[in-house]
C-alpha cells in the first residue's frame, strides 16, 4: 500500500497497524474510524500548513481567513506581490512571512511536484524541504494531504507525540528522534498511525472529532 486514499484502503491500513500495536484498536473503539485529512496539492495547502504550525488551531484560523481574503486564491505572482511587512501585519512571524516567498517561488519556479506529476516519495520531501523554512514536519504533514501516501509520518507533531504518551503508557513525551524509532515497527502504514493518534488526542482534550 502506498497511497491512502479511500475509507476501505484506511480500514486495511488500520488493520495492518492494529496486528502490530493492538492498543490502536482503543482508539477506533472509542472514536471510529479517523477521517482522511485529504487537500489538493499547491502552493494554497503547503501556505496553510505553514500557517498553523505551531499556533492554536483557533489562531491558524483567525490568520488564514485575514491571509485568505488578501491573497486567495494563493497563486505565485500574488504571494510574492505581498510584501513580507504585509504579510506580518496579516499575523505571519517574520520566518513564516519568509517561507511564504520562499515556497511561492518554488511552485513558481516548478522546483515542487503538483498535481499530475507523481514523483517518488523521497523527491518530493527533497524538493519541499529544500524550501526555506520547510522542515521534516511540515512536508510529512503536506505529502500526508495531498500525496494521499500511506507511510508519511509527521514525528515532530506535538499532539502526536502526547497522544503516543499517554496511549502507549510512555514515562515522558518522545521527541521526534523517538517517534520515529516507536514508529518503525507501523511501516508502511504510518499515516493510519497518525490519523488514529490525532484522534486520540482530539479524545484526550475533549476536541470534536474531524
Amino acid at each position: 500500500m502506498t497511497r491512502l486514499d479511500t475509507t476501505d484502503q484506511l480500514s486495511a491500513a488500520v488493520a495492518r497497524l492494529v496486528a502490530v500495536e493492538p492498543r490502536f484498536a482503543l482508539v477506533v473503539e472509542r472514536h471510529g474510524l479517523p477521517p482522511l485529512r485529504h487537500e489538493e496539492p499547491g502552493l494554497r495547502s503547503l501556505l496553510r500548513i505553514v500557517t498553523d504550525q505551531l499556533i492554536s488551531l483557533s489562531a491558524g484560523e483567525a490568520i488564514w481567513n485575514r491571509l485568505a481574503r488578501r491573497l486567495a486564491p494563493f497563486e505565485p505572482d500574488a504571494v510574492l506581490a505581498c510584501s513580507e511587512a504585509e504579510l506580518r501585519a496579516l499575523g505571519l512571524s517574520a520566518a513564516k512571512a519568509r517561507t511564504f516567498h520562499a515556497a511561492a517561488h518554488a511552485f513558481r519556479d516548478g522546483a515542487i511536484a503538483t498535481q499530475g506529476k507523481v514523483q517518488p516519495e523521497t523527491d518530493l520531501l527533497r524538493q519541499l524541504t529544500g524550501v526555506s523554512g520547510v522542515g521534516p514536519w511540515t512536508a510529512n504533514i503536506y505529502v500526508l494531504m495531498t500525496a494521499r501516501w500511506a507511510d508519511a509520518w509527521p514525528a515532530a507533531d506535538l499532539a502526536l507525540q502526547r497522544a503516543a504518551m499517554d496511549l502507549l503508557s510512555l514515562p515522558v513525551r518522545p521527541d521526534a528522534r523517538a517517534m520515529g524509532a516507536l514508529a518503525e515497527p507501523w511501516r508502511p502504514v504510518r499515516t493510519a498511525a497518525a490519523l488514529l493518534l490525532w484522534s486520540h488526542y482530539r479524545g484526550l482534550k475533549r476536541m470534536p472529532q474531524g
